[in-house]
């Protein structure tokens, strides 16, 4: 059985995780975006998360699946993208990517391990007893349930704000909208993560004891 972690250093690297995978990436593409255009903007984007992995594999610190995730989304849609030279395809695609991967969430729940729990080692290590535990597990699927909503409702958000502004209004005001939606979910999954977790004694204080 694993050590317990600590609550802070799980908070720690949630945040972390978070910030480099999707806060960073963000601000750089509006950022780029109205200062120079978008065929730069994506590629400052791309750069970042090709940097960000780069750098976290060689100096041995783990890559996230989240970051992965973010790369291969931005692989793909900026090569179509300059490929087309069509933006509104860059826009679009995270629509359909968030329809699949909510529908990836929510379909995981028939089954007995949904995805929260096999994302979870990414952000806390937790061994098969822990992870069994009947608190833990729903847990788990109330957290899939949440994300899966979550997603699919970032996705009809921005498909509603592509239809109804230009594209420099669209990635101004999506960016923020989208960026407190994620931060809001994540504050939700921390908080209740942490309620279970003290209820179940996953987490530890800096002396190593349990916390309750």
């Amino acid at each position: 059985m694993v050590a317990p972690p600590a609550l802070r250093a799980i908070v720690a690297r949630v945040v972390t995780r978070i910030a480099i995978a999707v806060v960073a990436p963000t601000v750089l593409f509006a950022t780029t975006l109205v200062v120079l255009n978008l065929s730069a903007a994506m590629l400052v984007a791309l750069g970042w998360l090709i940097g960000a992995m780069s750098w976290r594999h060689a100096t041995g610190r783990g890559v996230s699946g989240l970051l992965v995730l973010t790369l291969a989304i931005s692989v793909v849609k900026t090569s179509i993208t300059l490929a087309t030279g069509n933006a509104f395809i860059y826009f679009v695609q995270p629509v359909i990517v968030d329809v699949v991967v909510a529908s990836l969430f929510l379909g995981s729940l028939a089954h007995s391990r949904p995805l929260a729990a096999r994302i979870a080692p990414d952000f806390c290590p937790l061994d098969a007893e822990l992870a069994s535990r009947p608190g833990v597990q729903r847990l788990f699927r109330g957290l899939t349930l949440m994300w899966g909503l979550v997603i699919l409702s970032k996705g009809a958000v921005t498909l509603w704000l592509l239809m109804s502004l230009s594209t420099v209004e669209f990635v101004l005001v999506k960016s923020p909208v989208i960026l407190t939606l994620t931060a809001t979910a994540s504050a939700v999954t921390i908080a209740w993560s942490v309620a279970v977790g003290r209820r179940e004694g996953l987490f530890c204080n800096g002396s190593g004891q349990p916390l309750s």
